[in-house]
């Protein structure tokens, strides 16, 4: 059976596009309108000197990555809920069939990334499960392609790309041994319990996580999917679930209609979502086994709401953050053009909550991210504009009042602005020393963020753990880690005034000396890094805490557990060096900026005046040519004011689009603290803090 690959035309049912793709389509255009607008302003004529290469390069990570970006949908549940049915049913109908295994019973059995890397070919990749027994991270084994199996996908066969996908279910027997090495063994799981007593071995998964790039249009615009198997292989990868909830633009946590709230649905819900997911939706999956035929649909209906209110009380949720749906009858109706059904099904108002929480999720972070960092740049360009433009309309002044006045009148002119630039190079001289010592001051500030000095830490703590992988050990050695990042953090929050105040020292001198704006260098703030870190201890804590590790120290779930922690505090310490580093280039940097322009238009200042004051033939002359320079550059001051209204615009996403954001727009010397751009989905990023530098896959 052939097939094609699905378009943004077929993407949904006969009758009309998805809200859901809509949304993802239009938030793709509102990236693009964010990558255009930055564009323009590194297109922007007017930056000349004043444009340094670290801001250059700035520019270009962001672009890349608002270009790389990704919104992640993330599917907890425990076994037998549908997961993989309402994937189908949500993204893959197009195949009329399902692509995605599902059937009853344990389906998926590897956590499953679902995504598109337009450098690969569309393929499957799957990590052995034997992987597990050594330390490596998901993140590092990420970065090793040999580590993986890989199995190209014939996207023109719908039974080929079926069967193919069906490596994801795959399973092997074990002996208890050999389970428990691979921390598969669960002495309270009495399936593992009868098949140790049937048959002397226990099922594991072949795959230890897989990886599918498949072209689909709404994987094109950025989607991630992520499949998660039940608790007990979630329980097992500790590193996936302390990233992959908090880096998720929303996560679906499934229950179903014939089980109800289960113990295990209660654990995977407290474990993993409740405190963990910031947009977090609950799906009543399989309603359609209330369709017996036996009530009417208006009871039907009434027992529906009935158990969905059941459910946002258990949970602790509003009931407006539960959907009934049936997967499967959404799955059927979409491939049978089956509008009744399809509306029946529930579907439409899943897929409309699911566009509106993890779009605008998305958007608010990015947007905010982004438009912040974006903004400070063209804000400080637009200060730089007007000081050229306010030192050439002084050097017009200087030059019509050289018209009409004696020789000796226009030396007192020159003789003004030649004094002007001496004091000028003697406070260039004195910002030359200040920036020496921020310079030191800064080296020293940065070695408290270095991942040597981490890694020998982690080390350190690992040793300290030895072979007694324990609850006490873990809680201990996290509240350690915590109190030495705490401490580190405080000392660099010290350094940190110490460097404002020279830097401000810099800033009154040539505000008090040379008329430069009054303003302050903007302050170091620590706190992402600290929450991050007390992030993690919290989480520790609660694991650490919960009986079920207490009563049967799980050795193997433990040290996995501290590796998975070790991976985050590396990527929160490399968070925190970047914000630091990025700091450090602008606590004088927009000053050094100022100073280049001003002594520019000085320099200008002067040689047209002598020259006008030996020739006086060539003072119409240079009046013209200044007068046409100021024109230039007036003009370059408008169209980075039309580039900055553009950009606040994009504040706002599909919502009141031709509105005008004059009173949106920052002002002038504001000190709002820039913040990273680019992948909160990705697994790799620190507890809470959204980087999106880092591709999921």
């Amino acid at each position: 059976m052939s097939i094609q690959i699905p378009t943004t035309a077929n993407v949904a049912t006969a009758n009309a596009v998805s809200n859901l793709t809509s949304k993802i389509s239009e938030y793709t255009a509102w990236r693009e309108h964010l990558i255009a607008t930055i564009d323009e302003y590194i297109d922007w004529p007017g930056h000349m000197d004043a444009f340094n290469a670290i801001q250059e390069l700035r520019l270009y990570d962001i672009k890349e990555n608002l270009k790389k970006d990704q919104l992640v949908l993330a599917f907890l549940a425990e076994f037998s809920r549908g997961k993989t049915e309402t994937i189908n049913a949500l993204f893959f109908s197009d195949f009329n069939q399902r692509l995605l295994p599902s059937e009853p019973g344990r389906t998926t059995m590897c956590p499953t990334e679902i995504f598109w890397d337009n450098n690969e070919e569309p393929c499957i990749k799957l990590l052995p499960i034997e992987s597990r027994a050594s330390d490596d991270t998901l993140r590092y084994l990420k970065s090793k392609p040999d580590a993986w199996h890989k199995v190209r996908l014939d996207t023109s066969s719908a039974d080929a790309m079926k069967q193919t996908l069906r490596a994801l279910v795959q399973k092997r027997e074990v002996d208890v041994e050999t389970a428990k090495k691979l921390g598969f063994w669960n002495e309270d799981d009495t399936s593992m319990q009868r098949q140790l007593e049937t048959y002397g071995k226990v099922e594991i998964p072949v795959w230890r996580h897989a990886l599918i790039n498949y072209p689909h249009p709404l994987l094109k615009n950025g989607l991630v999917v992520l499949d998660t198997p039940g608790l007990n292989t979630m329980g097992a990868e500790p590193e996936l679930t302390l990233s992959i909830i908090p880096s998720a633009q929303a996560v679906l946590f499934l229950t179903a209609t014939d089980t109800g709230i289960t113990k295990s649905d209660m654990q995977i819900w407290t474990d993993y979502v409740q405190k963990r997911a910031a947009h977090k939706l609950v799906v009543l999956n399989k309603i359609d086994i209330l369709w017996d035929g036996l009530e009417s649909d208006a009871e039907v209906e009434t027992l529906i709401q009935r158990q969905m209110r059941n459910t946002a009380r258990e949970l602790g949720l509003d009931v407006r953050n539960i959907f009934a749906i049936s997967a499967q009858k959404a799955l059927v109706a979409k491939v049978r053009k089956d509008d009744a059904l399809l509306k029946r099904s529930g579907i439409y108002a899943l897929e409309n909550a699911l566009a509106d929480h993890m779009v605008q999720s998305k958007h608010e972070i990015l947007g905010r991210a982004v438009i912040t960092e974006c903004s400070n740049m063209i804000r400080n360009s637009r200060k730089l504009a007007h000081i050229r433009v306010n030192g050439i309309k002084e050097q017009l002044a200087e030059l019509n009042a050289l018209q009409h006045k004696s020789r000796d009148a226009s030396k007192e002119i020159l003789a003004k602005v030649v004094a002007e630039r001496k004091r000028y190079e003697a406070s260039i001289l004195t910002f030359n020393q200040g920036s020496e010592k921020i310079k030191r001051l800064s080296s020293k500030l940065l070695r408290h963020l270095s991942l040597g000095y981490l890694d020998t830490t982690l080390a350190q703590t690992k040793q300290d753990m030895g072979d007694s992988w324990t609850t006490v050990g873990l809680n201990r050695s996290i509240r350690e880690i915590t109190r030495l990042a705490t401490n580190l953090a405080e000392e660099i929050i010290i350094e940190g005034h110490t460097i404002k105040k020279h830097a401000d020292d810099l800033y009154h001198l040539f505000w008090s000396k040379h008329g430069f704006e009054k303003t302050e260098a903007v302050e170091l703030n620590m706190r992402r890094f600290i929450e991050d870190i007390q992030a993690l201890e919290g989480i520790t804590d609660e694991f650490c805490t919960n009986p079920v590790n207490i009563m049967t120290e799980k050795h193997f779930l433990i040290r996995k557990f501290f590796l998975g922690l070790g991976v985050q505090i590396q990527a929160i310490f490399e968070q925190a060096h970047l914000d630091c580093n990025r700091w450090l280039n602008q606590v004088i940097g927009d000053l050094k900026n100022q100073i280049n322009v001003h002594k520019l238009a000085l320099d200008k200042r002067a040689e047209l005046l002598m020259e006008s004051h030996q020739h006086a033939d060539s003072v119409i002359k240079n009046i013209e040519t200044t007068e046409k320079e100021l024109a230039k550059y007036q003009e370059q001051s408008n169209q980075l004011d039309a580039i900055l209204l553009k950009l606040m615009r994009g504040i706002k996403f599909n919502t009141e689009k031709n509105k005008t954001v004059d009173q949106q727009m920052p002002v002038a010397g504001s000190n709002a603290t820039s913040t990273q751009a680019g992948n909160p989905a990705t697994f790799d990023a620190p507890f809470i803090a959204t980087d999106t530098s880092k591709q999921v896959h």
